[in-house]
């Protein structure tokens, strides 16, 4: 149930994460590579969190698309969707070929 002062939870979670350092707006972005790479700068550069770099940083850009996802514009989805595999490739981790 979300708290009324601080409105939705999930929102909350992407504000005040406290895994990582996130740049202000960083998912409003309209380039897939500076998204992944500034994620990448945050899980590499926190000392807070509790898996690898990489599983923190798609773990924080899932849950993202996760939650804002129904309400995102079709175009921000795909972005942060080419987002994800920028991060793959920036960890040197295959890519998820879609069928």
């Amino acid at each position: 149930m979300p708290n009324k002062k601080t409105g939705r939870w999930s929102q909350q979670v992407t504000d005040t994460s406290n895994a990582l350092d996130l740049e202000p707006g960083v998912f409003s972005w309209d380039d897939p590579h500076k998204i992944a790479e500034s994620l990448k700068r945050s899980a590499d550069n926190s000392d807070r969190r509790k898996s690898s770099p990489f599983a923190s940083a798609m773990s924080m850009l899932n849950f993202y698309i996760n939650r804002a996802g129904k309400k995102l514009p079709a175009s921000q989805l795909e972005i942060l969707h080419k987002a994800e595999d920028e991060l793959r490739e920036l960890y040197g981790k295959p890519r998820h070929d879609k069928a």
